[in-house]
């Protein structure tokens, strides 16, 4: 994450938000803050709790595939669309860390109509690739 911390703006959530992935509202979640920077992506720099370990010291792969989800909806949701997963793919480079603080990175790559293709990457303090997804999200319009 090259972006100052003055240049990334806060991304609002309502206050009974109980996402499992961002919402503060829920104590049982991950509680990813996001911010958006100027280029448009969302960010984050959690230090994720061995609570979500799947091995001792390393993030479960569902803990890692939903941080990755995450970032990836919020990049969409971002542009002011709210959208849902259709697809997703994951890449497991290198085990994750828990207790340790990682960087999250999620963008659009391609929007097409409602169609909002996205990718998001988890980065360790060294700057290494641990995970990278890529996914399309259809956006969600109210009835």
């Amino acid at each position: 994450m090259k972006a100052g911390t003055t240049e990334l703006v806060p991304f609002a959530h309502a206050a009974n938000n109980r996402c499992f992935g961002c919402g503060l509202a829920n104590p049982a979640g991950l509680r990813l803050e996001f911010f958006r920077t100027p280029d448009g992506s969302v960010v984050t720099s959690p230090i994720v709790p061995e609570t979500f370990d799947g091995h001792p010291g390393l993030l479960h792969g569902g803990i890692i595939a939903t941080i990755l989800d995450e970032a990836m909806s919020k990049s969409v949701r971002a542009l002011g669309k709210p959208a849902m997963t259709r697809k997703m793919e994951v890449e497991y480079l290198r085990p994750v860390p828990s207790g340790q603080k990682i960087s999250i990175v999620g963008r659009i790559t391609r929007s097409e109509a409602r169609k909002h293709w996205s990718e998001a990457s988890i980065v360790d303090s060294r700057g290494t690739t641990l995970a990278k997804a890529t996914g399309l999200f259809i956006e969600i319009r109210p009835k």
